[in-house]
């Protein structure tokens, strides 16, 4: 792995900027090398230490995954059902249903509550209509013998419609609830503070407001957010660091983001993207530069099992079809290299998560409009240490390169043939 600076990056070999020499018109005649680039981004059976294997299939559109203390797997799927896999196999009747939403929008974040073993509290996020108006809604429900009820509003009224709503929850150490939400298509939701659109949002349990959130009474936590669909702490630092998609066509393309975000700060969008700076606005840890991954869940690996992934922040990518694994310094504060792993090999990721045990579970998303499903799609997942037995092996993935500096060897992505 290489070093990434916050204003240039590659993406396997693909230059975003900075690159002298003939670069630039290598990644020129990327596009051209689609096919056979897609092919060579495989790596080599037993490069790498960890399997891959099919946990459930035959699934449609797959968005969020979390795990019970007892060992049943929580997800959701976009068309509205929240669906549970218990000894191994999915039960065959949802444990929720409601209506889907349009386009990006549905079922789309699932949290179980960090003191689920006594309170059984489930946290869904999905979109609704109310008459000709979209929004988003986070619901606590509760869990009895695999079946969700119940139902309590935490908070309401978030911008939605068919693009950028966000959806992606996850609880803080502190036991508070961290909520990423789009702006709905309309950038200018982004940089007011008074609406709920393009922000994270943190919440109590009960859908209070926590005292020591940046702005009194408000569950914003920070803003100037376009599609934020990822998010986790560091591990040893604690930094929170969110996925964040950028600009499909309002403002130029590509330009996705690794944001280090701090409570109160602003990020920038619409007014900012990628490396530009502007006063009272955070430039990004990492951008795509020319190049678009579509980022979607992320998570840190807090594990040594596997030695590639050990400490990352992996991101899922739907555009990208890899799994990037990020590395920040110790402090948590800045990115020192990438690697992009499984590219090309099971289409669009929405969503990765690790469930404490070594695991990586990934969620494809090749059902959901945008994508070219295989046989046997949607699939969940699981990554496991080479020596556990049961997959496929993965691939060792490629390295990102600094900026201004030399490329590690050019192997050209096909980042710019399938849908975000």
């Amino acid at each position: 792995m290489v070093g990434v600076t916050t204003t240039g990056v590659v993406r396997e070999g693909l230059l975003a900027r900075g690159v002298p020499g003939g670069a630039a018109a290598a990644a020129a005649v990327a596009v051209a090398c689609c096919v056979a680039a897609a092919a060579a981004a495989v790596p080599p059976a037993g490069a790498a230490g960890f399997e891959v294997e099919t946990v459930a299939e035959g699934l449609t559109a797959p968005w969020s995954i979390d795990f019970a203390p007892d060992g049943r797997i929580f997800f959701t799927e976009r068309g509205g059902q929240v669906r549970i896999i218990e000894d191994g196999a999915v039960l065959p009747d949802p444990a929720w249903s409601t209506e889907g939403g349009p386009m990006e929008g549905g079922l789309l974040g699932i949290a179980l509550d960090p003191g689920f073993e006594e309170n059984r509290h489930v946290y869904v996020y999905h979109t609704y209509t109310d008459f000709v108006f979209v929004y988003n809604k986070v619901v606590r429900l509760t869990e009895e013998g695999n079946r969700l009820a119940g139902g309590t509003v935490l908070i309401d009224g978030i911008p939605g419609g068919p693009v950028h709503d966000g959806g992606r929850m996850r609880f803080a150490a502190d036991g508070s609830l961290y909520i990423t939400t789009g702006e709905a298509g309309n950038a200018a939701l982004a940089q007011d503070a008074g609406s709920l659109g393009g922000k994270i949002l943190r919440i109590n349990p009960d859908g209070s407001v926590p005292a020591d959130n940046p702005w009194e009474g408000s569950p914003v936590y920070s803003l100037g957010h376009r599609n934020p669909q990822g998010l986790d702490w560091h591990p040893s630092a604690g930094s929170l660091v969110v996925s964040d998609h950028g600009p499909s066509g309002e403002k130029g393309f590509a330009r996705d983001e690794i944001n280090v975000v701090d409570a109160g700060a602003n990020y920038g969008w619409p007014e900012i993207t990628g490396g530009e700076e502007a006063d009272g606005m955070r430039a990004p840890a990492l951008h795509s530069g020319d190049v678009t991954w579509a980022p979607s869940g992320a998570a840190f690996y807090d594990s040594d099992a596997i030695p590639e992934f050990a400490g990352r922040f992996l991101v899922a990518t739907l555009k990208g079809g890899s799994l990037m694994a990020v590395e920040m310094d110790p402090g948590g504060r800045s990115v020192t290299g990438y690697e992009e792993h499984l590219a090309g090999q099971y289409g669009r990721l929405r969503d990765v998560a690790a469930d404490g045990h070594g695991n990586v579970y990934l969620l494809t998303s090749n059902r959901d409009g945008r994508g070219t499903p295989a046989p046997g799609d949607d699939r969940i997942l699981r990554i496991s240490p080479a020596d556990r037995g049961g997959g496929a092996q993965g691939g060792a993935g490629t390295a990102g390169a600094p900026a201004g500096g030399e490329a590690p060897g050019w192997a050209f992505g096909c980042g710019v043939c399938s849908g975000r």
